[in-house]
């Protein structure tokens, strides 16, 4: 989910509303706020919690959320873990360490600490996304983390890597969910055995995402594919998540407007947001905008 500049306002907070409502009544059947989507380590401690609070309330057990809580230090995660817990979300999603090299018993001891904060039967995600965090968690250490907490219930993992995604899957003798992160690779998750995509570019145009999913399910596998490829063209257009002032004027033309992007990054310049309009003019009457 994308997060609005100002928090406090009250224009700002029933923006993310409005957000909530959208992505509800479009069919998604999970939330998953302040991730990289959602600005998260731009975002202080307390306009993170706030975010949480107006999501989980607004959702109101309509749809699964998992809050992420991942911060650049050991303090603020579990502040925020705990926070989560709190205020009702059904679990949390943490990514690893950022900026500075952990090795493998540091990561293992972030982790734990971070799934002790919070009750047994809370659910965590282990997050992983190298190539923004600078930190691999592998899935030897994976493996290490759930077998000793019981509320380490799976990964999400951001990086195109099929083989490693498939050893994620065995962790915890094959008991350990994953999603993926990378939306171009939905179909193809889905058919590996992953549960399913924490999509950025779906905060914009859930709409084939969730036809991908249905499809699947029904095993309607030409539904699927074609589905897919929608999503592969929008994803493109959108810049597969590298930029998020992308998301943001794409949800602005969609009627649900999010504020501006949280400096050093800035919003789209005039010439980036006409071009974008014409992109996705074709594409309105194929998801039904």
């Amino acid at each position: 989910m994308v997060t609005p500049l100002d928090i406090n306002d009250n224009i700002m907070k029933q923006s993310i509303r409005d957000h909530v409502n959208f992505l509800i009544k479009k069919g998604v059947n999970c939330l998953y706020p302040l991730g990289t989507t959602g600005e998260m380590h731009l975002l202080t401690v307390e306009e993170r919690k706030k975010v949480a609070e107006i999501v989980v309330e607004e959702a109101n057990k309509r749809v699964t959320v998992f809050i992420h809580t991942g911060a650049m230090n050991q303090k603020d995660t579990i502040e925020l873990a705990k926070h989560a817990n709190k205020i009702g979300a059904d679990g949390i999603g943490v990514v690893s360490p950022s900026f500075f090299s952990v090795n493998a018993r540091e990561m293992e001891e972030y982790y734990l600490s971070v799934a002790r904060s919070v009750p047994e039967d809370f659910p965590l995600y282990l997050y992983n996304i190298p190539q923004c965090s600078g930190n691999d968690l592998k899935p030897e250490t994976a493996e290490r983390i759930a077998k000793q907490a019981a509320n380490v219930i799976g990964i999400k993992y951001s990086f195109a890597d099929m083989l490693r995604t498939f050893e994620y899957l065995k962790v915890n003798n094959g008991n350990f969910s994953v999603v993926s992160g990378c939306d171009k690779l939905f179909h193809e998750i889905l058919t590996m055995g992953c549960d399913g995509t924490i999509s950025g570019i779906s905060s914009v145009y859930p709409e084939p995402f969730v036809a991908v999913y249905k499809a699947f399910n029904e095993k309607n596998l030409e539904e699927a594919r074609k589905q897919q490829k929608i999503a592969n063209a929008l994803a493109d257009i959108l810049r597969n998540g590298s930029n998020m002032a992308y998301f943001k004027a794409g949800l602005k033309m969609r009627g649900i407007d999010m504020g501006h992007m949280r400096k050093p990054l800035l919003d789209l310049t005039e010439d980036q947001t006409e071009e974008l309009k014409n992109q996705l003019k074709s594409y309105s009457s194929i998801v039904g905008a």
